[in-house]
């Protein structure tokens, strides 16, 4: 049996190529509603972002979430944004080992 391919992603703001479930999605949904997607599956537009605050903040300085998502992000939404990527940081990190152990 043939190893199964594993999907990759690149993060929109250090720009490096990892496997998708390594990565926080951040989704533009058709109703205009910019948020950040565990389950990886909601539908609308998705940019990726490493589990590192550090990526997140050059996301925003450098407004890399606008051009992936193809919408202007408000300073406020940011802020937002950031407020639940640290809340959900400590989460994600323990999801992702209890998947390496596997």
């Amino acid at each position: 049996m043939r190893p199964r391919k594993v999907p990759l992603r690149k993060c929109v703001a250090c720009q490096e190529m990892m496997p998708k479930k390594e990565l926080i999605r951040v989704v533009r949904t058709p109703d205009e509603e910019v948020l950040i997607d565990l389950t990886g599956k909601k539908s609308g537009r998705g940019a990726y972002l490493c589990g590192k605050l550090s990526c997140f903040k050059l996301a925003k300085k450098s407004k890399a979430l606008d051009r992936a998502l193809k919408q202007p992000v408000s300073g406020e939404l940011y802020d937002q944004l950031e407020a639940d990527f640290v809340k959900i940081e400590d989460e994600f990190i323990a999801n992702k080992e209890l998947v390496d152990e596997e």
